[in-house]
């Protein structure tokens, strides 16, 4: 059948061929008969002449079909609706052998010619803005070198002064709004002061801050703590370390029954020697950490003096600079003449700028030109590129149908039962292959159940063993904590070293120095802060001179300002239309 339709009539001829075996009852054959009609009546004829005839139809298509699918399954859906349906398809083939005799066959479709059409010469193109070029930035001015100007220290004292205003605006609006309200909330008397102030002294007295605390037995000894949850390496481990300090007491109770001596004196000894020796370490902590205050107190009494002498000096040097400053002003107004001329001569450089912006015009259109040539060129390499990969995958896809128009071959059906036929000793099919596999798995599931039952056995073993370890640690547990409360209420009765401290001379001594070093430091401050407050007073003398000095600068900055604007003016007014 593929030799005697083109290969472009195979899709059409398989459409035809699905809506007649799968569709033609849900359609009708009024439907189909419109399909049909609509394409090529010769070719249709012949088609559907081969699919009906019924001498196809119950021979070698049947048989076709057969080997694929199931013989009724193919007789009952597919061979008797098309054996319905022929009588009625008959009439459609008459209708179809009548048209091509009369020869109304359709007619194709007039091909559609290119319509001259006259050029549009008189009609211009309108002419498109011109794009504005980008004004060259001009380049920044260069910073100018210290020796020639250094900004004045006016500045600076002025920040300074501003931030001294603004610390003082905040304490007076902190005050204000801590001390509101003293009509409503009158002030407490002095002599109720003093009796507040004599209550709080006498509790504060009471305190004891060097006291030492102890927090009690460690959380693992109390009686109360929570449980911990042990696993099983932790129970074994406690348990064999619990059964050998069992054993080392019985062997030890065995050799004084039988006169040996217990080593008690000499750990009572050795503990009183403990214990004196931490007596010691802490007697001497405490030395070294009341001789480290001395020596931090009096390092702070240096630094007061030190800080004293050094504000001294720096008074004597404010007055020298203040004398340098005046000098420093006559100096300052001829830089500021000099300037002037400067600026004046810049003015004029700007005005001779036109030229440079017309050769640097003339230089960005040709390179927007060599730029377009060569996007021409890069997008035609371009298209050529893309038309090789177009033609190169259609003649991959060309392969492809190619290869898929092949037939493929069928199947063999296979036989459970039957053997592959190598006369070979153990060979077997498939079938017997399926039984010996599940024979093999019912002995593996059993020989699994009795494993799982002998591992659940020693589990439960194990769980049995665990408990008993666990019994011999709760007993061994309670016996070390009631040792270790015999211990802290021993500890308790004795006496801290804490108040043997207390009780030593040369720390006694020790602490008077410090608070006479302590006494010496706030005498020395309180005289500092007298000194201070005075000097304030002489800087005010000062600072009138420093604001006549201000108002001097701030007019010469105005005028300053008002010859760069004239000057701006000036260049702006001789060179328009620059672009």
């Amino acid at each position: 059948m593929r030799g005697d339709f083109h290969r472009g009539c195979l899709n059409i001829s398989g459409v035809v061929c699905y809506i007649a075996i799968f569709l033609l009852e849900d359609i009708g054959l009024q439907r189909f008969s419109k399909i049909i009609k609509s394409q090529d009546i010769s070719k249709m004829h012949k088609f559907l002449s081969f699919l009906f005839r019924i001498s196809n139809l119950t021979t070698w298509i049947q048989g076709e079909w057969s080997l694929i699918y199931d013989a009724a399954y193919v007789e009952q859906n597919w061979i008797g609706p098309l054996l319905r349906w022929s009588p009625r398809v008959e009439e459609l083939l008459e209708q179809l052998s009548r048209r091509m005799s009369s020869g109304s066959l359709p007619k194709k479709a007039p091909a559609s010619h290119t319509q001259p059409k006259e050029f549009a010469l008189t009609k211009p193109k309108p002419r498109s803005l011109p794009i504005p070029e980008p004004i060259p930035a001009q380049q920044k001015h260069q910073p100018v070198k210290p020796n020639i100007f250094k900004p004045p220290k006016e500045q600076q004292l002025l920040e300074e002064l501003r931030q001294k205003n603004r610390q003082k605006a905040q304490r007076v609006l902190y005050e204000a709004n801590t001390q509101q309200f003293k009509c409503a909330k009158p002030q407490k008397s002095e002599k109720t002061t003093k009796a507040l102030s004599e209550i709080k002294q006498a509790q504060d007295a009471e305190l004891k801050f060097d006291a030492v605390f102890t927090s009690g037995t460690p959380s693992t000894h109390k009686v109360n703590s929570l449980p911990i949850r042990l696993n099983t390496t932790t129970i074994l481990r406690e348990g064999a370390l619990y059964n050998k300090q069992l054993e080392g007491e019985v062997r030890r109770l065995e050799r004084v029954a039988e006169g040996a001596s217990e080593p008690s004196g000499f750990l009572q000894w050795q503990q009183q020697m403990r214990e004196r020796d931490e007596r010691e370490q802490h007697h001497l902590q405490e030395q070294r950490h009341l001789e480290g205050k001395i020596s931090h107190v009096e390092a702070a009494l240096a630094r007061t003096r030190i800080t004293h002498s050094n504000q001294q000096r720096a008074q004597l040097k404010k007055e020298e600079t203040a004398e340098l400053m005046r000098g420093y002003a006559a100096r300052r107004l001829q830089e500021e003449r000099g300037m002037k001329e400067l600026v004046e001569q810049v003015g004029e450089g700007h005005k001779n700028s036109r030229v440079a912006r017309a050769k640097l015009h003339d230089f960005k259109q040709r390179v927007v030109r060599e730029v377009c040539e060569q996007s021409r060129e890069l997008l035609a390499r371009a298209l050529d590129e893309a038309q090789e990969e177009m033609s190169r995958k259609l003649e991959l896809i060309g392969q492809i149908r190619a290869i898929e128009s092949i037939p493929r071959t069928q199947p063999k059906l296979l036989d459970d039962t039957e053997t592959a036929g190598h006369a070979l000793l153990g060979e077997m099919s498939l079938a017997e292959l399926r039984e010996r596999l599940c024979v093999l798995r019912a002995a593996q599931e059993r020989h699994l159940q009795d494993r799982k039952e002998h591992i659940q056995q020693e589990k439960k073993d194990r769980e049995q063993l665990l408990l008993d370890q666990l019994d011999n640690i709760a007993t061994y547990r309670t016996a070390m904590e009631l040792a270790a409360e015999h211990r802290q209420e021993e500890r308790v009765c004795r006496p801290s070293p804490r108040e043997l401290l207390q009780e030593d001379e040369r720390l006694q001594a020790l602490r008077h120095t410090l608070q006479e070093k302590q006494q010496q430091r706030q005498q020395l401050t309180h005289t500092h802060t007298h000194k201070h407050t005075q000097h304030a007073h002489k800087h005010t003398n000062t600072h009138t001179l420093k604001q006549w000095d201000q108002r001097k600068k701030a007019l010469e900055d105005h005028q300053w300002e008002e010859l760069e604007k004239r000057l701006q003016k000036s260049v702006h007014q001789g060179a328009p239309n620059t672009v």
